[in-house]
């Protein structure tokens, strides 16, 4: 059965929205060049070895590999094969001394090559293409919306039911995604940075959900080895007492959700610390909540950051969001988009923006409590969840 392709007015709107931006940016502006897979899939609803080039009449996507693949699965009006970048210069013989690029994923090898045919000083577009996949259209939050009920059937439902005495965090989360999969899930979470690899997600039990990632998340993992700090070990099994930390993303047609859940495996009441347990998740259940109140359009995500601060128990703080310096983060193509809930984002909200919210603490001992779901911000009235619930059940007896 064939893949859906992203409709053709989609991508003419995407590439006029652009078009428009970058004439607010620089009225004089006459080329962009962009060769970055999620760039491209944006913009032509493909991903394929190659570079687009954008000029305020013009559009073309010129494709090394695979071009049969790009003619098949893109409504893109104008897609042509490409033996090296010197096809860009036949086709483009006046090329301006300026060119955007995205100068945050573009290598300095890439670039090379293309100055090798192409002499242009490069000038950088990331805030421009941020700002466009920042608000979402109607067809990208249709698509995260489906990847939101999925992700909330799974890990509300199916995950509860997969955790057993002996499982491995490993095993979990594949047992998790595997889930997802038979569902229609895309099967990986991309991330909005060059040496961010795609990764399935994190299951962790106890201490090891303490430990610190390489990537800026409060969720720890040891990994599958020390060359993988993601998915979970699988020689660390689950047993009674346990905390379990699962923060597994999910996407649908390229797009993501992102959602993690706490569980305590065993009777709380058996804990010595069950009460302080307790506290803690009914105390991320609160934030979530609060932050996705004061999510509306015109909010400012600093404001926000710091009016949660200031909520968090005291008893929490120096545990709160493991070291980490945010709240929660914008969501689409990839799993850390802008803008963020922290500290230096003055730009207020738009309805359309999709954000994941994931307040978590930090117990020394124990491990990290906590609870996250993606947001719809709304036209009107708190933000809307799209994976579900925070308030879901906690203790499972085993």
């Amino acid at each position: 059965m064939p893949h859906t392709p992203v409709p053709a007015d989609e991508l003419s709107a995407r590439l006029s929205r652009l078009r428009r931006a970058m004439s607010e940016r620089d009225p004089a502006w006459s080329m962009m060049l962009l060769d970055n897979k999620i760039d491209l899939y944006y913009l032509t609803g493909t991903m394929q070895e190659g570079a687009l080039v954008v000029t305020p009449d013009e559009a073309a996507l010129f494709v090394r590999r695979s071009f049969d693949c790009a003619q098949r699965e893109s409504l893109f009006p104008d897609i042509r094969p490409m033996g090296s970048f010197r096809g860009i210069a036949e086709a483009f013989p006046h090329i301006p001394e300026t060119v955007y690029v995205a100068a945050r994923t573009m290598t300095l090898q890439k670039l090379t090559l293309l100055q090798k045919h192409l002499p242009f000083t490069p000038k950088p577009a990331d805030d421009v293409l941020s700002g466009l996949r920042a608000v979402k259209s109607e067809y990208e939050l249709s698509c995260m919306r489906r990847a939101g009920k999925l992700h909330q059937l799974v890990i509300e439902e199916v995950a509860p039911v997969l955790l057993r005495p002996g499982i491995s965090e490993a095993r979990l989360c594949s047992e998790i995604c595997t889930c997802m999969l038979d569902r229609g899930a895309m099967g990986i979470s991309r991330f909005n940075q060059p040496a961010a690899e795609d990764v399935l997600g994190v299951a962790s039990f106890s201490e090891n959900s303490l430990l610190a990632s390489a990537l800026d998340s409060p969720s720890g993992n040891v990994g599958t080895c020390i060359a993988m700090k993601s998915i979970g070990s699988s020689a660390r099994c689950l047993k009674e007492g346990d905390t379990v930390l699962l923060d597994i993303p999910c996407g649908y047609n390229g797009y993501h959700t992102d959602k993690s859940i706490s569980f305590y495996f065993g009777p709380l009441a058996s804990h010595h610390e069950g009460s302080l347990i307790r506290a803690a998740h009914d105390q991320c259940i609160f934030l979530e909540r609060e932050i996705a109140s004061m999510m509306q359009p015109g909010a400012v995500p600093v404001e926000i950051y710091e009016k949660i601060l200031a909520c968090v128990d005291p008893a929490f703080r120096s545990g709160f969001m493991n070291a980490c310096k945010f709240l929660g983060h914008s969501i689409g193509l990839t799993m850390d988009e802008t803008p963020v809930l922290a500290k230096g984002f003055t730009a207020p909200l738009e309805a359309g923006m999709t954000l994941a919210v994931e307040p978590k603490i930090a117990l020394e001992g124990i491990g990290l409590i906590g609870c996250e779901n993606t947001y719809e911000i709304v036209s009107q009235g708190p933000a809307r969840s799209l994976t579900g619930n925070c308030d879901t059940e906690f203790e499972i007896i085993c």
